[in-house]
């Protein structure tokens, strides 16, 4: 069976709680990367100085759809 789209990148995204602060959304995204969470996190920050809604959005639902890292 073959996956969609948006499976594929779901499962290539998740929550890391073990080196998040908050939620685990910019851990995730820096595993996913290859890179150190600090730079996602100071990206987010300034990013979010210019477009706070979006940003806060854009967490908030990356929250709710993502799963949790796999053990």
């Amino acid at each position: 069976m073959t996956e969609t789209t948006p499976q594929r990148f779901r499962f290539a995204l998740y929550l890391d709680k073990r080196n998040g602060w908050i939620a685990g959304v910019c851990a995730g995204i820096a595993h996913r990367l290859r890179i150190d969470p600090a730079i996602v996190r100071v990206a987010v920050i300034v990013t979010g100085l210019f477009l706070p809604k979006l940003v806060i959005a854009a967490y908030l639902i990356a929250w709710l759809v993502l799963d949790e890292r796999p053990a």
